[in-house]
């Protein structure tokens, strides 16, 4: 791609006129299944939105024109403005599922044409004045774009890499300038939220967030750079975007200056949240389809007692483990946004580091047709490459890691025992249960009371524990998940002593290395309490009810993550694993999603 001397005339040409949106269902669950239909089976030959027509346009390294219309004419864009500003924007777990058909299908797509407009838009639906708020939803529901400037991070990967600065103007306003060379969408957005520097040094009054709407900056001070080309999300626009001495207006501050970084905080909680119940749960949805399928295919086809089938149950019970906290997550913030900070940090932490083991499993399985790039496995390689940009790799393992290490001394302080109001309410582990709206405005970065927020997820745990007592008599299983909960619970309070001796060190500045393992154990552990809890609420009758619950599942996925963690877990009562490989081939041959929806697929 050619750089570009103008500021907006590209983007704005390219607009679609007023986009007729046809008549699409109210309920959240409806939309994600009608998006799932208007997509069309993914396998089937001459699908101008299925695997072939979407790996052939990361061949080309170009967005698929074909779909990204497709999802305009649908209104993408509605979902992600709030519904008091004429969008279709509720709770974030229903958003979450209208993205998952299209983040099964090609994550950079899912990316390009949709969820980077919320992670840009979120700061001005968190902090911004009525004008912003209403000029940014109107530029969605017309076709727009809108894409997003991150500030500089100390582990800077190339998409975080880079800055801008701003200084006052004589004449009022602000003069920006900068440039960063891989930004999402930078050669065809019509605005741009970014973080800039307002102030020297790395405080919390560092950086100030503006809006840019480029039909409002100098077309010389605008210089878009050619295209970036990435290893993952190749069909995905990254390209540069330079600021030379931009004159930027006064109104285009959003909130207050030097909020940036307390803005970020804030809405990356959503951001966080999103990526994992949306990207990496989708991902590891389609990841472990084409394993499947590769089974199934093979000469002697799926044996329940054999090693494929072992490590497709799982992989299958680690998927539903992972989605179990990614919901509870989502759901947390539309029901309490003050205290998600630190369970977003945890859910995308420990989504992704599972994810990525899973991955490693799947490849075995998959053997020569991991590398397949026809349209039947083509798909598979693509994801790990894909994916791997979805996380920000090492830089979203810091940035996560920042929010939980000083949450690590607030749990030596914490009581875990479970008693009555200190543990999370059964509405987070309801996955598809009532309909909620995310505040934006009420998303917080300060300090909360441990025992609520995240450290209410934990305190389910005990309290499972002794409610699973209660339902020994059902059966070997029951009492197995029983006493498996008995094990981490009791690991509960060794994490509080081991935080304990942590916070009785001196202060020297820098983590010690053992709040990392304390990291990876209490996202493992906050986890498996969202599994139990799950477990517990599932009703049978619902779609794929029965499975959930029933103790299968959980006793699986928590066996695996005791032996992670170490823990002396009992051996699984016979038959577990294979009942479960058979369920998930039951889902496969039925059509059904492997998440916890086990929704209708195309």
């Amino acid at each position: 791609m050619n750089s570009s001397p103008t500021a907006g005339a590209g983007p704005s040409a390219a607009r679609p006129a007023a986009l007729r949106t046809p008549r699409v269902p109210v309920d959240g669950p409806a939309r994600a299944q009608y998006v799932e239909d208007l997509l069309g089976d993914p396998l089937a030959a001459g699908n101008p939105h299925g695997q072939e027509a979407l790996l052939a346009a990361d061949e080309r390294r170009e967005a698929p024109a074909a779909t990204e219309e497709l999802l305009a004419r649908f209104g993408l864009a509605a979902e992600f403005v709030p519904g008091a500003l004429g969008g279709r924007l509720g709770g974030a777990e229903e958003l979450a599922q209208v993205l998952r058909p299209v983040l099964r299908r090609d994550v950079a797509l899912g990316f390009g044409a949709g969820m980077t407009a919320l992670f840009a838009a979120s700061a001005v639906w968190t902090a911004g004045d009525e004008r912003q708020r209403r000029e940014t939803a109107r530029l969605l529901l017309d076709g727009g774009r809108i894409t997003i400037l991150h500030r500089e991070f100390a582990h800077a990967n190339a998409i975080l890499r880079g800055e801008y600065t701003a200084r006052p103007a004589p004449g009022g306003g602000y003069v920006v300038g900068g440039r960063k060379e891989v930004v999402i969408n930078a050669d065809r957005a019509d605005a741009f939220v970014a973080y800039v520097r307002t102030a020297p040094g790395d405080g919390p009054g560092s950086h100030s967030v503006f809006l840019l709407q480029t039909d409002r900056l100098p077309a010389h001070a605008v210089r878009r750079l050619p295209r970036a080309r990435t290893h993952g999300m190749r069909s995905a626009h990254y390209a540069g975007l330079e600021l030379d001495r931009c004159p930027v207006p006064a109104d285009a501050l959003v909130g207050r200056q030097g909020e940036g970084v307390g803005l970020a905080l804030r809405t990356f909680q959503v951001s966080r949240s999103l990526v994992s119940g949306g990207a990496l749960v989708a991902g590891m949805d389609s990841a472990l389809r084409y394993a499947v399928r590769a089974v199934a295919e093979s000469r002697r086809g799926f044996v329940p007692h054999g090693r494929r089938s072992r490590v497709l149950a799982g992989v299958f019970a680690d998927l539903l483990a992972c989605d179990s906290l990614a919901v509870a997550g989502l759901r947390l913030l539309d029901l309490a946004p003050e205290h998600a900070l630190v369970p977003s940090a945890a859910v995308k932490y420990a989504v992704s580091a599972l994810l990525h083991e899973d991955l490693d499993e799947l490849t075995a399985v998959l053997g020569a047709r991991g590398y397949d790039r026809g349209p039947a496995y083509g798909g598979f390689q693509k994801l790990v490459r894909d994916l791997a940009v979805a996380g920000l790799g090492h830089a979203g393992t810091a940035d996560t890691q920042a929010v939980l290490v000083p949450h690590l001394r607030t749990l030596a302080h914490a009581t875990w025992r479970g008693e009555a109001g200190h543990e999370a309410p059964a509405g987070l582990f309801t996955p598809g249960g009532a309909r909620t709206t995310l505040d934006f405005r009420r998303l917080d970065a300060g300090p909360r009371d441990p025992r609520n927020g995240c450290d209410g997820l934990l305190a389910v745990l005990p309290g499972a524990a002794g409610r699973l007592d209660g339902r020994r008599s059902r059966g070997a299983r029951w009492a197995a998940l029983a006493d498996l909960a008995r094990v981490f619970a009791a690991e509960v309070h060794g994490l509080a002593e081991r935080c304990a001796a942590l916070s009785r060190r001196p202060d020297t500045g820098a983590p010690a290395p053992a709040a990392y393992v304390l990291i990876d154990r209490y996202c493992l552990l906050l986890a498996a309490a969202s599994c139990l809890a799950v477990c517990e609420n599932a009703v049978p009758g619902t779609p794929d009810g029965g499975l959930l619950a029933e103790p299968d599942w959980a006793l699986l996925a928590l066996t695996r993550f005791g032996r992670r963690l170490g823990l002396e877990v009992p051996e699984l009562p016979d038959g577990v694993t294979q009942e479960l490989a058979a369920g998930l081939v039951d889902r496969y041959r039925r059509g059904r999603s492997f998440d916890l929806y086990g929704m209708r697929l195309a």
